[in-house]
């Protein structure tokens, strides 16, 4: 039975979603051991993806958050009262990256996604130097907003691309400075030693086309993509929390599309922990005792690990 109308029917106009859909995904089922910062972290993110918004060009952000514990919850509930989330999803089980991928690419109303996880650090004018590429190349298929180095191998349609060119347009060589790429390595684990190692050992691609430059590749931490593109690849197969991202490589490669980075660093990865630079302070490194290089010995080390891996599962997955 209903009595009267719903006020609804009178409302002549809706909201329209944003041209873009800022996409991120989170996972934090507990603040300690390596996820003593995360929220902190997040809350940065999160920060960063509001004070970077640019006239003109208006995005919704959606965040997925694949059950975390309700500290990260209620922060992000918070986050999402006070505008800075335009759409929150919680999920009662951790359905993996690929899982919130074909969720959130399925349900984004925008022309473009921009994805992140939820530890990246956006700078001003991240949007606009995305948009530039997409404007300026032909058939562009995913922009990450830094330049990095990627396997080419996943990029073998923008190198072929890019041979057909007039010569000045496609150049390969080193051409990433060592700041730029060692502010990336450091934030995913390496150390400076075996930084420094590699940096000379790499080879980078890089096109110059309308006074603008992009290096060839793109990664899964962060890009830019076509919405329609990502609803003609999804649903991805998801098997296992952080497994799956090359999927989405292969299959626009395949399909023949661009994957191209920036020619400067727009986004930062920062990690479980801040830094300096991304308004906190780091621990500083202290010579390591005695116990601490007894179990980061392999025979100590791995059997620890597998330990704390199956705790982590037993408390921290619902798996059937």
């Amino acid at each position: 039975m209903r009595i009267g109308h719903n006020p609804a029917r009178f409302v002549e106009k809706v909201a329209q979603p944003a041209e873009i859909t800022v996409a991120v995904v989170n996972c934090i089922p507990f603040l300690s051991g390596y996820y003593e910062h995360s929220l902190e972290v997040l809350k940065t993110a999160i920060e960063s993806l509001d004070d970077t918004r640019e006239p003109g060009h208006p995005y919704d952000v959606m965040v997925f958050d694949n059950h975390s514990c309700t500290e990260v919850r209620t922060y992000l509930e918070e986050a999402y009262g006070q505008g800075r989330i335009q759409y929150l999803v919680f999920s009662d089980t951790n359905i993996g990256k690929i899982g919130a991928w074909n969720h959130m690419f399925g349900a984004a109303q925008g022309k473009y996604v921009v994805f992140a996880d939820g530890d990246i650090y956006f700078c001003p004018g991240w949007l606009k130097a995305s948009l530039d590429l997409f404007d300026l190349f032909p058939d562009v298929g995913m922009v990450t907003a830094r330049p990095l180095r990627s396997p080419m191998e996943y990029s073998s349609a923008t190198l072929e691309w890019a041979s057909r060119q007039a010569p000045g347009i496609y150049e390969s060589g080193q051409f990433l400075d060592w700041d730029c790429y060692w502010e990336h390595a450091r934030s995913t684990g390496y150390s400076e030693e075996k930084a420094r190692e590699d940096f000379p050992l790499g080879c980078d691609h890089r096109l110059v086309l309308g006074g603008k430059t992009a290096f060839i590749g793109a990664t899964h931490f962060q890009f830019m993509a076509h919405t329609e593109l990502l609803k003609q690849i999804i649903p991805l197969p998801s098997e296992q929390p952080m497994r799956g991202e090359r999927a989405l490589d292969v299959a626009i490669n395949n399909l023949g599309y661009l994957r191209l980075l920036t020619g400067k660093p727009y986004v930062r990865h920062m990690g479980n922990i801040l830094l300096d630079s991304d308004r906190a302070v780091a621990p500083s490194r202290k010579r390591k005792s005695l116990l601490q290089r007894l179990i980061w010995m392999p025979i100590i080390r791995r059997p620890l690990l597998w330990l704390n891996n199956q705790i982590f599962h037993l408390y921290f997955y619902n798996v059937e």
